[in-house]
């Protein structure tokens, strides 16, 4: 089933949370909706699933105008962060509860069946005479995926259905779920403000702030070419410099980076920890270490330009360095954007 927002608006008593979107969710795609807190993306969400209305535009469901349609006649299947069991039940019992109160009406025999061939689908096989209180967060989370997906809805919708759990079985059930969504092929919207949940899970990524869709693509693409200051930021950790752009050459201490297209005059140059790398001497920026942190999978340092800026960045393991060491701050890649 296909999605489309037509230019829809969402204004609440005292501020405007959606201006204007426009968007189209293939069939069988995976969208993540990615941004901070009041960007949008829960708002328009919750429009698609019906359970806020658009002041303005359409929402389109394949060639359907489902924008005043009530959300139980919608098809959708909605996840949520904080699971929404019913705690009487037992987790069979949550499971088949949308397909007992649906107007398509199915027997007991088929009821059962649904909610065992789900329980396989989600690895829950054994659990179903289980209470959820007596089931795990993450397997809490895969029976609210069950129950959503028992009424076959042609649109999935998850708000951001891993943020109650610890990092380990976050990670865990976004494999999972990737793998579900392959098997079934449901066209389906995420929420997320986590960023690497988006970029794990996602076909294509849609970034909001302020109510509106500032970048959207691939995750490579979003990665890559961060179409702004603001994206670049938001993706990840980041190191901000101020230089000046002289014939089409910026400059950072020594290192001279390329600027091609930029007007002369000031901008800001972004900078990953893992675009930077440490040397004894060379171009770059001129700095001192304050700390070392050691990570799995490398070190992280923590400098000071002789200006006295503190520098993020990410080395191998191996990488002899220690406090108050001195040295040179070079640069593999670099971000140019215009200064606000």
């Amino acid at each position: 089933m296909k999605i489309r927002l037509d230019n829809v608006v969402k204004t609440f008593e005292t501020f405007r949370a959606v201006h204007g979107v426009s968007l189209e969710i293939e069939s069988g795609e995976l969208v993540a909706l990615l941004g901070p807190s009041g960007s949008g993306k829960t708002t328009i969400l919750r429009m698609v699933a019906g359970l806020e209305y658009a002041d303005a535009g359409h929402i389109y469901f394949g060639a359907e105008d489902a924008t005043d349609i009530p959300v139980r006649d919608r098809g959708v299947g909605f996840v949520f962060q904080h699971y929404a069991l019913f705690p009487h039940m037992t987790v069979a019992e949550n499971i088949a509860f949308g397909m007992k109160v649906s107007k398509v009406r199915r027997d007991k025999g088929a009821i059962d069946t649904r909610v065992a061939e789900l329980l396989r689908l989600v690895q829950l096989d054994g659990l179903g005479e289980r209470f959820p209180g007596q089931i795990s967060g993450g397997q809490r989370q895969r029976v609210a995926l069950a129950r959503a997906l028992a009424v076959d809805p042609k649109v999935l919708l998850l708000d951001e259905p891993f943020g109650a759990l610890d990092a380990n079985v976050r990670r865990d059930l976004r494999r999972w779920l990737r793998e579900i969504h392959q098997e079934l092929g449901i066209t389906t919207l995420f929420v997320t403000h986590d960023q690497e949940e988006a970029l794990d899970l996602a076909d294509r990524v849609v970034i909001l702030d302020k109510g509106r869709i500032v970048q959207q693509g691939t995750p490579e693409e979003v990665c890559r070419n961060p179409a702004s200051a603001f994206v670049m930021n938001f993706l990840g950790d980041t190191n901000r410099f101020s230089a000046a752009v002289s014939g089409g050459v910026a400059r950072l201490g020594d290192a001279r980076i390329p600027a091609p297209g930029f007007a002369d005059g000031p901008v800001d140059i972004f900078l990953r920890p893992s675009d930077l790398g440490w040397s004894q001497s060379g171009e770059g920026i001129a700095a001192t270490v304050a700390r070392v942190i050691d990570r799995p999978a490398g070190r992280r340092i923590l400098a000071l330009t002789a200006t006295g800026e503190a520098v993020e960045l990410d080395v191998a393991p191996e990488t002899v360095v220690s406090a108050q060491q001195k040295g040179v701050i070079t640069i593999e890649r670099a971000k140019v954007y215009a200064t606000a």
